[in-house]
């Protein structure tokens, strides 16, 4: 588990974390705490780059992770479905 910082505020935080949902819901992914840390830390780096909209981290969030960026941590494997 990974710290967001005591420095956030309560508003900003939502907002993070909304955008994390909405890349999730883009991938149909299962937010486990794997999935979770991985979108967070890339929110939160990309938040204190000056990103400060659920929209703008979204976009820049399914940008980031598109195509084999994508994080299907919970995507089967082929060897799982023979």
């Amino acid at each position: 588990m990974f710290d967001l910082g005591a420095s956030l505020k309560e508003k900003d935080l939502k907002v993070i974390l909304k955008a994390v949902k909405i890349c999730g819901r883009h991938y149909h992914l299962t937010l486990n705490e794997e999935a979770s840390q991985l979108l967070c830390s890339t929110a939160l780096d990309l938040f204190n780059q000056g990103h400060r909209t659920q929209e703008e981290l979204s976009s820049l969030l399914i940008t980031k992770f598109s195509g084999t960026n994508s994080p299907r941590i919970n995507a089967p494997t082929s060897s799982s479905n023979h």
